[in-house]
């Protein structure tokens, strides 16, 4: 593909008005909006910000790369700007910006772009290039110097190839290796021994994985130092290294601004340090690694094995993405049994024999307690605790969660479970540092299980478990002695309490007392309030990420989409995920939501005689189109109240970046 088929000429600005960074993006992205090539000026804006908020996308050199790939995007585009005056844009080396490369890339995209950005960074690396590009005038100019270069560049690397090809079969031949295979990724001097290998990483893997690539590559050729360099980039790692070449190499580099798996550097030099510096200082870098003059790297197993080497990361950050971990590994079990539970519910109404209709308890044994739903808490608790202390504290992590499932302690205990599992293994890592050598194998496959599970257990068994059983009996208690002297009071306080653990003993303990008066009287008024309660987190949830969709990652957007139909089902869990990543502001909104739905429900009188199924059982309250209206208002309040209070994608970023500063 041609470059300019991305960097087209409509777009194009020659002479960019402003002098300083926002304004210039807003020049960038105006003209991309006059064309027609976004659709959403503020989401793309949002997202463009987010990405500088993380470090700078003016990389030195005069040039600017700022990026983002997000459904705002319609067509992969790249804007050209050029300023004659040069523009403050907080660049890495501190001086003004000329030339920009706006990169707008829609969600889901295929490596077209990719493509393209390898062959604008190998150009823009050329001092050369960049003096013809500043003598450039018009947008015919520049396609024309870009046709140029590329086809130049192609025809340079074609012959490489070749050339390194042709040197790795004469090596195959005279040892009998196989050294071919690696001919298209390995570049340097085929005849030297110094190897070094490396790994470039940005948040976003668009612009800078590739840029430090290239100049990484074209450093370690100009020097005769072989080099293999593995992206890790927004499709995924490529030229991924092998255990072989690790192993071979002098010195690793890793020049990332993002987590990359570490564990495989055990024992070898290993130079961490920001993408920029994978751009604008390859020769160090390099000489480092191939002289060894780096720290040995010792992986301890924190983090699931991986590195945050872009630089220190503040307490709170280390604690969300723990906890990210756990949720995105929880959540395909949050919506699969959740799609199914929903399911089932309309075989239990509408397809004959109620409780026992055959359909109806196949779906809810796979999607319910005994099927995906029995797994949430465990797979939360044990993908915490993996993160904080590798493979070796999945085990008492998962169990650990399942104790706190069973007892009653719900997801609070859960997370309280992750994290207890996480930080014992890295307590016992620390204990058993100084045992021999020679016994290293036994501490992941005896010590630390054994171990481990134990202290994880009896911690369990002794503090958390009875800690929430006893918060449990003394909530339900507390409702038993309300009575329903003051019933709206009561309706407040039941569809509160459904939303401040989701599932968990508060949750627990309301839908119990609503169960008990429904079973022993027939009373469903108590069942409408606590099913309204319940209803109302996931629906927020749904409202909010599709009203503020510049408050949540693509991701979560897509996460909320099937929380439309988790919370029209009843089914709370579906809120897990997002109130476990952000508590303060989820649970708070989803509380204060709730408890309206719950009041409402006793101020208008409404009786469900059904304990389970959300919208499917609305017809059998007394006053149908009530009930449903009191889950709206309340889904309504919560929903823009976490919208209103949640921070952009872009204002997160930038506090995180001030934190790690």
């Amino acid at each position: 593909m041609r470059i300019t088929d991305l960097m087209i000429e409509p777009v194009m600005i020659m002479d960019l008005r402003s002098a300083t960074k926002e304004p210039v993006i807003d020049e960038l992205i105006a003209s991309l909006n006059a064309s027609g090539r976004i659709n959403d000026v503020s989401a793309f804006k949002q997202a463009i910000l987010a990405r500088e908020a993380q470090s700078s996308t003016g990389i030195g050199e005069g040039i600017a790369m700022p990026h983002a790939k997000t459904g705002a995007v319609n067509q992969p585009t790249i804007v050209f700007g050029k300023s004659t005056r040069g523009v403050n844009y907080e660049s890495l080396d501190d001086q003004p910006a000329y030339f920009f490369f706006m990169i707008a890339v829609p969600e889901g995209e295929s490596n077209l772009h990719l493509q393209a950005l390898k062959v604008l960074s190998r150009m823009l690396l050329d001092a050369d290039f960049l003096d013809r590009l500043r003598a450039v005038k018009t947008p015919g100019e520049v396609t024309a110097l870009f046709d140029a270069a590329q086809t130049q560049s192609e025809a340079a690397e074609a012959a490489e190839k070749a050339k390194r090809a042709e040197s790795a079969r004469q090596s195959d031949a005279a040892v009998g290796g196989s050294a071919s295979g690696m001919a298209d990724v390995i570049v340097g001097n085929p005849s030297s021994d110094q190897f070094v290998v490396a790994v470039t990483a940005c948040p976003t893997g668009i612009a800078h994985t590739f840029m430090a690539e290239d100049a990484l590559k074209k450093k370690a050729k100009e020097l005769g130092i072989n080099i293999r360099v593995e992206t890790n980039g927004s499709e995924g790692v490529g030229n991924q290294l092998t255990a072989a070449e690790i192993a071979r190499a002098n010195g690793v580099i890793i020049a990332a601004d993002k987590n990359v798996e570490m564990a495989r550097f055990d024992g070898k030099p290993v130079l961490q340090r920001k993408v920029s510096d994978g751009i604008r200082k390859p020769e160090e870098l390099i000489r480092k690694a191939v002289t060894g003059d780096a720290p040995i790297y010792r992986h301890e197993g924190g983090a699931a094995g991986s590195s945050d080497a872009g630089g220190k990361v503040s307490v709170g950050g280390k604690i969300y993405k723990d906890l990210m971990n756990g949720i995105s590994h929880m959540l395909p079990f949050v919506v699969g049994g959740g799609i199914l539970i929903a399911i089932s519910f309309l075989f239990e109404q509408y397809g004959g024999g109620g409780s026992e209709n055959p359909i109806f308890k196949l779906l809810m044994g796979i999607g319910g307690g005994d099927g995906a739903f029995h797994f949430l808490i465990p797979i939360l608790a044990g993908f915490i605790a993996m993160s904080i202390g590798d493979r070796p504290a999945l085990m008492p992590g998962i169990v650990a969660g399942y104790m706190a499932s069973t007892s009653g302690a719900g997801f609070l205990g859960g997370l309280a479970a992750g994290f207890l599992a996480g930080y014992i293994v890295i307590g016992l890592r620390k204990l058993f540092r100084g045992l021999p050598k020679s016994i290293d194998g036994l501490k992941p496959i005896l010590i630390y299980p054994v171990l481990g599970l134990l202290a994880v257990g009896l911690v369990m068994y002794y503090i958390i478990d009875p800690v929430f059983g006893g918060l449990n009996t003394w909530i339900t208690n507390v409702l038993e002695n309300l009575g329903t002297g003051n019933a709206i009071l009561l309706g407040l306080l039941l569809g509160g309490m459904m939303a401040i653990d989701m599932g968990g003993p508060f949750n627990k303990a309301a839908y119990t007392f609503a169960i008990g008066i429904f079973t022993s009287t027939g009373d469903g008024a108590w069942m409408a309030a606590v099913m309204a309660g319940g209803m109302v987190p996931p629906l927020a949830i749904a409202l909010a990420t599709t009203l503020f969709k510049n408050k949540f990652t693509e991701e979560e957007r897509k996460s909320g989409l099937t929380n439309y139909v988790l919370g029209a089902s009843f089914i709370t869990e579906g809120a897990i995920p997002f109130a476990a990543a952000d508590p303060l502001r989820v649970l708070t909104s989803c509380i204060i939501g709730s408890a309206i739905a719950g009041g409402l429900t006793q101020w208008w009188a409404i009786n469900v005689p059904a304990p389970h199924g959300g919208i499917f059982v609305a017809a059998l309250a007394n006053h149908a189109v009530l009930f449903l209206l009191t889950v709206v208002i309340g889904a309504v309040i919560s929903g823009l109240i976490l919208g209103f209070w949640k921070k952009t994608l872009a204002e997160r970023a930038a506090i995180a970046a001030q934190k790690a500063a």
